[in-house]
């Protein structure tokens, strides 16, 4: 069997068992805020982090794409892959800005995971702080709003980020808020007034 088709059948597995595992409890110890959303728990485990796409597929870049990739934790325990598809911060921000600097490292994660096991058989995680595995101190996972605005100082004002982002008018411009195109959206307001 290739080295691809090796790691990919492992990392189905994974996939597949991760359901009837993640039922465990991780919540000991855990501070995380809970956000009151359907399925959620606590969770605190302990894994390394992961490039996702090259966990499943054997495709692997530099330093975990330099951000360009989503990242994820295989955790200790059962070796599952989890999906952390979130940060701590309010607005619905992806997580790979704090995972990043601890790729390919043994890491403590404290969190929510999400999705109900009978209902949803992938669940998500929430990271809300990271360490290096053993350390004492914790940092929140909170980056992406600080590391966005360094990357578009020309994007300062009020309001939500994604109002003011490069990449987002771009589309918006092209494509419209319905993505069906700007005249869509004129008509609309026209007869919506």
């Amino acid at each position: 069997m290739s080295r691809f088709s090796t790691r990919f059948v492992f990392a189905a597995a994974a996939l597949l068992t991760a359901t009837s595992v993640q039922a465990a409890d991780f919540s000991e110890g855990s501070t995380a805020k809970e956000w009151g959303l359907y399925g959620e728990e606590k969770a605190m485990f302990s894994g390394k982090v992961v490039d996702i796409m090259c966990e499943l597929s054997g495709n692997c870049a530099d330093n975990c794409g330099d951000g360009r990739r989503n990242l994820g934790v295989v955790r200790d325990a059962d070796n599952a892959l989890v999906m952390v598809l979130k940060n701590a911060q309010s607005a619905f921000n992806g997580a790979t800005a704090d995972l990043l600097p601890f790729c390919n490292k043994a890491v403590d994660v404290d969190g929510v995971m999400i999705g109900d096991d009978e209902d949803s058989p992938s669940r998500f995680y929430m990271v809300q702080k990271i360490r290096a595995k053993g350390d004492a101190e914790w940092t929140k996972a909170n980056k992406w709003t600080k590391d966005w605005a360094k990357k578009n100082p020309d994007a300062k004002g009020k309001g939500p980020w994604f109002r003011r982002d490069p990449r987002v008018l771009k589309q918006l411009a092209a494509e419209g808020h319905f993505g069906l195109g700007v005249e869509f959206d004129q008509q609309y307001l026209k007869d919506n007034e």
